[in-house]
């Protein structure tokens, strides 16, 4: 089918004209303009795109009077869509090229499901651009044969515009990478150019036209932070050194050395920096600083860094990449005797991805208050100070980006008596609703979103309540749709369900001490609980069936992503710190597990290996994996010291325990290294002897740090004290059950390193966590935590916006099948990213959730000894977009997909909702919580 939009055919044809008040400029603000293919910018006018719009449709539809009506129908509403999307847009800057116009008509079209039209008007395109194309080569140009531009000085002045030192810029950033045209990126950067071009505009140019071609080679993700690196050189040179300043890449080879000086005096003066860092020997420091590694970010990484991470003043940043890495070492090194050598060793593990602390040491490391931890967990009391201390602790513990997990069983039931004033309770929810809005108010000074997860035992009195909290229906009083909720699930709650008993729900009020029992001794006082209510002994109580609440709670899950389903007698049986209390919640994102107290803040401080730099095409590295947990766990246990304490409770647990978490990532990239799939027999032997190492060389770096600066101080009693190891306590979980279905084989010397412990102790109470990374491995370029790779084309949406994702390993075979190609590119957005219905690929694996399985999933979970589950994830409710992004500013999405559930639920159609029993449920896409890391 082609489309020719000549002027015959569209005589009867029914123009739309929009009202002129549609995309007005307020007086303060200028109207919007569009960039001509040859440069020249002219008023913006919506009534064209409705006379597109209608050639298309008649192109395809044809001139009969039916279907003029449909075509003013249409059109109409279409029209006014991408007016729309372009006023959105506005924000950004109220130009507009022309083809930014075309693309939200192909975008209209596409999300209309007028697919044949927009296939048409795609094809149409494509010849323009082919022909205008064969034209230039006809009759080539020189850039300098232009038409003169010139920029538009912060004072007003106008420069002409350096086509040389862009045409060098963008070629630099191309140098080295595979598939990587400079002048493709010239060209397209010179389409958004104009006359009068301010300085940032001008710097975003060619960011964003190699970011608009990430979808057709993955390495121009690389070439996009290399433009973004330029322009923030630019920027951070200029401000320290008091001058206007460019630097290459190669000039960074002569020139860091002298900036990180004049950089720490500049972060001190505006008081940024903590003025100990003076005292470091600076001429070592900045010796040590290697700025070749500041090509290894890819653009989403590097676009986090810049928005979230360096330090700046008043909007300008001061630091650069190994500045800022160099910052982080030396910040977790001052306690260290031999502070420059042991800055320098941390600063190699950071700058190398090899290793990336959380995200609150890297925002807070070697500043005035450094507060490093990453979560901590809380108590709440059951009285109106201890309720409002802990919501007060909330607020001070996110001021400086703490994610936290809060356990509100202690808190008495809807309905309970209240003595003091003989009146009723109004339950936990209430105080919820306050908390939540207090995690929403302290939102971490704008660098992240304020986060808390609230735990509560599935015995409460209220807990069909707490199941609601996240529904959109109901009384919004009683909802909370910004924190994460969760279930503490004992043991005898799952038998009861795979029995089909009753359970009863009780206030904490008048069953207190089941908050601290687990295991035979949570049974034995329930049960005689369970018969004083039957005896008319209990003031208030709720009887109800087991599997009812169990259906009901993972409905939820479906529904609104919460609660999460949290095991509370594994993780009390398996605690190291059995002997020192009790562990009541696990934290935001349910990756430990600490004991909490009315007097105890639990606090973890954690990192993640990157495990894709520890892999090669013969498996793991062992001796690079030994020396980078050695270090790591150094670094983690250096918090705990140089830490910015603002609640007592959490600095009294901190150093008494000293419980560190450290992580991984990366795992779907060291799988796709080896050639090993992630559905086979050969990833879950990887994941095994990964896992076993990192756990083996953790507990050794620990008991080594216990040998040179002594164990923590509740290590007597501990199971690490009986040389029992998280490998060993498996068993205590097994006893308590009559068994556990489990692979206990193990290949390292357990039974030497369980000598060392108990003969040398350990530094730290826990040492090691799964948790989700999400934004640490976006700065290094890898999947989060252990997930597969979502998909292997889509948008990942965060704070800092939106960024194409290829899988680049996919890239790489299919280049080397020789598939590689548009062909290829637009099957995969047509068909969500997926391989599955492409002939020419391999079939990988088809996502169909269903209630029935997710019960399946959840009690085969909680039979195989699982501490803790986080987020559900299905495939998404939303597809890709079927546009393509070259051509444009990038800026437009590729994919809408890859939604975030942490926050809100996605409506889905009921025919296509999974079934849980006769009930339709929403599926949930792809989170993405960044409070952790």
């Amino acid at each position: 089918m082609s489309l020719n939009l000549h002027d015959a055919e569209i005589a009867s044809a029914p123009i739309i004209q929009l009202r002129p008040d549609s995309l007005a400029a307020t007086p303060s603000e200028p109207a919007m303009q569009i960039i001509r293919r040859n440069g020249k910018v002219t008023p913006f006018d919506s009534s064209k795109i409705a006379v597109a719009m209608t050639k298309a449709f008649l192109a395809v539809e044809g001139n009969t009077g039916a279907a003029s009506r449909r075509v003013h129908e249409s059109v109409e509403q279409l029209t006014a869509d991408v007016v729309a999307a372009l006023t959105r847009r506005a924000g950004e800057g109220r130009t507009f090229h022309i083809e930014d116009v075309q693309d939200q008509v192909e975008l209209a079209l596409m999300r209309s499901e007028n697919h044949k039209v927009a296939r048409a008007y795609v094809l149409y395109r494509e010849e323009r651009a082919r022909k205008r194309a064969e034209a230039e080569a006809a009759a080539p140009k020189a850039i300098s044969s232009q038409p003169s531009l010139h920029m538009l000085r912060d004072d007003g002045s106008n420069v002409p515009v350096d086509m040389a030192r862009l045409t060098a810029v963008i070629a630099e950033a191309c140098n080295g990478l595979d598939a990587t045209d400079p002048a493709a990126v010239l060209v397209e950067t010179t389409r958004n150019l104009y006359d009068g071009i301010s300085r940032n505009e001008l710097a975003l140019a060619p960011i964003m036209a190699a970011r608009s071609l990430v979808e057709q080679e993955p390495n121009h993700a690389y070439v996009s932070a290399r433009l973004l690196l330029d322009k923030l050189r630019g920027e951070v040179l200029t401000y320290v050194h008091r001058q206007p300043m460019d630097a290459s890449q190669a000039d960074m080879g002569s020139r860091y050395a002298g900036y990180f000086p004049v950089y720490i005096k500049t972060g001190i003066a505006a008081e940024l920096l903590d003025p100990e860092l003076t005292r470091f020997d600076l001429n070592r420091i900045s010796a040590a600083l290697k700025p070749e590694r500041d090509l290894q970010f890819q653009f989403l990484g590097l676009q986090t860094l810049y928005d979230r991470y360096l330090l700046h003043v008043s909007g300008n940043r001061i630091e650069l990449p190994q500045a800022f890495f160099m910052r982080v070492a030396m910040g977790l090194a001052l306690r260290e005797i031999d502070r420059e050598t042991k800055a320098i060793e941390f600063y190699d593990l950071l700058s190398s991805f090899d290793f990336m602390a959380s995200t609150p040491t890297l925002f807070n490391s070697g500043t005035p208050r450094p507060q490093l931890s990453s979560c901590f967990l809380t108590t709440v009391t059951d009285e109106l100070d201890g309720i409002f201390k802990s919501i007060k602790d909330n607020a001070l513990l996110a001021k400086y980006s703490g994610g936290l997990g809060n356990d509100w069983t202690p808190v008495r039931g809807l309905g309970a008596h209240i003595k003091g004033t003989n009146g009723e309770s109004q339950g936990v929810v209430p105080f919820l609703k306050v908390a939540n809005d207090t995690a929403i108010a302290v939102n971490q000074g704008g660098k992240r979103k304020g986060a808390v997860c609230a735990y509560l035992e599935t015995w409460h009195l209220d807990i069909e309540e707490f199941l609601d909290l996240r529904k959109n229906t109901g009384d919004d009083r009683r909802r909370t749709h910004d924190m994460n909720t969760a279930n503490w699930v004992p043991d005898l709650f799952m038998q009861r369900v795979e029995a089909d008993g009753e359970w009863t729900l009780f206030s904490p009020d008048e069953a207190p001490d089941l908050h601290d029992l687990y295991g035979e001794a949570f049974k034995t006082i329930y049960e005689d609980y369970e018969a004083k209510a039957k005896a008319g002994k209990m003031r208030i109580f709720k009887t109800v069936r087991a599997s009812d609440l169990w259906r009901r709670m993972l409905t939820m899950l479906f529904e609104t992503g919460h609660p999460w389903i949290t095991f509370k007698d594994p993780c009390n049986l398996r605690s190291p710190q059995r002997h020192a209390g009790v562990i009541h919640s696990s934290n935001l994102c349910t990756e430990i597990t600490l004991n909490t107290a009315a007097d105890e803040v639990a606090v973890c401080n954690l990192g993640s290996i990157n495990l894709l730099a520890h892999v090669g095409r013969e498996g793991i590295d062992h001796a690079k994996l030994q020396r980078t947990v050695k270090t790591a766990m150094r670094m983690l246990d250096n918090v705990i010291d140089v830490n910015f304490y603002t609640i007592p409770e959490a600095r009294r647990s901190n150093m008494r325990h000293r419980p560190v978490g450290l992580g991984l990532m990366g795992f779907q990239e060291a799988l796709h290294v080896q050639g090993i799939a992630i559905a086979s027999e050969a990833a879950v032997t990887f994941a095994d002897v990964s896992m076993e190492a990192i756990s083996f060389h953790a507990i050794e770096a620990s008991s080594d740090l216990a040998s040179e600066r002594g164990p923590y101080a509740s290590f007597e009693g501990s199971l690490w004290s009986k040389g029992i190891l998280p490998i060993d306590s498996i068993q205590l979980l097994a006893d308590a059950r009559g068994g556990l279905d489990l692979d206990r084989s193990s290949r390292l010397d357990w039974n030497g390193l369980r000598q060392k412990v108990v003969a040398r102790g350990m530094r730290n109470s826990n040492v090691m966590a799964i948790a989700p990374t999400a934004t640490i491995s976006n700065i290094c370029g890898v999947s989060q935590s252990i997930e597969p790779s979502y998909q292997n084309l889509f948008v990942k949406s965060n704070m800092s916006g939106d960024f194409t994702v290829v899988n680049e390993f996919l890239v790489r075979d299919l280049k080397t099948r020789g598939l590689w190609d548009e062909v290829m590119v637009s099957d995969l957005k047509y068909f969500d990213g997926s391989l599955d219905q492409i002939n020419r690929a391999l079939n990988l694996y088809i996502a169909s959730p269903s209630g029935k399985k997710l019960d399946a999933l959840y009690r085969l979970a909680w039979r195989r000894g699982l501490k803790t589950t986080y987020y559900l994830r299905s495939r998404s409710a939303t597809h890709v977009e079927k546009s393509t992004l070259k051509g444009t500013d990038g800026k437009l999405n590729a994919v809408s997909a890859a939604a975030v559930v942490a926050h809100a639920p996605i409506d889905i159609p009921s025919a296509t909702a999974p079934e849980f029993d006769g009930i339709k449920a929403c599926r949930i896409e792809d989170p993405e919580c960044e409070a952790c890391q």
